[in-house]
């Protein structure tokens, strides 16, 4: 209420980012306030730029400028594994671990009845259809281990079972060296590393 109404409204939309509180937007604002108008504006562009030129990949729908993701254009990597994933930045997790060389496949979130979202609202029947083509040997299910995640990967686990039961595809969940209610983003390598080396089957 004491901001010129340009700078209140900066803040108000700073406050609304994901773990911005009030204190943050405001020192955000003000130091975008301080910046030149030339780095303001490349903040802007920015922005304008990953709305309009991001979109999903085709194949396994990680984020992306182009028709499919370098991960999936990758020659090298291993496609008999996928480790399915929930968001694009719990791939980008994985990948800092060096350990990790096949494909992803992304979710785009996990079951949470509490936030309206189903089964049919995730990249699941996209998952089945990928399996479906019989080169896929192993798939890694690397949601984070809270309740949302481990329903998700129960839930994948039965519908791959039920819908390719000839299959001979081994389906492993990561191990649980990730804390409970932790997340893939804030887990550092040695963790990762572990969680992948000690999976187990579902």
């Amino acid at each position: 209420m004491h901001y010129a109404k340009p700078l209140a409204r900066l803040v108000g939309e700073l406050e609304k980012l994901p773990g911005v509180g009030p204190k943050s937007a405001q020192r955000l604002a003000f130091h975008i306030l301080r910046a030149s108008e030339e780095e303001a504006r490349m903040l802007s562009d920015s922005i304008i730029d990953v709305k309009t030129s991001i979109s999903m990949c085709k194949i396994c729908f990680n984020f992306t400028d182009q028709e499919t993701c370098d991960i999936c254009r990758d020659p090298k990597r291993d496609r008999s594994i996928i480790c399915v994933v929930a968001e694009p930045r719990d791939l980008v997790a994985m990948e800092k671990t060096n350990e990790y060389h096949g494909l992803y496949h992304v979710l785009q979130g996990v079951i949470s009845p509490m936030e309206g979202v189903g089964p049919d609202q995730l990249k699941i029947r996209e998952l089945v259809g990928r399996l479906a083509q019989g080169e896929v040997r192993e798939i890694i299910l690397a949601t984070n281990p809270t309740i949302e995640g481990d329903t998700t990967a129960l839930y994948i686990s039965r519908e791959l079972r039920r819908d390719l039961p000839e299959a001979e595809i081994k389906i492993s969940r990561i191990a649980h060296g990730m804390p409970v209610g932790g997340d893939l983003d804030y887990a550092d390598q040695a963790t990762l590393i572990q969680a992948m080396q000690w999976r187990r089957e579902m």
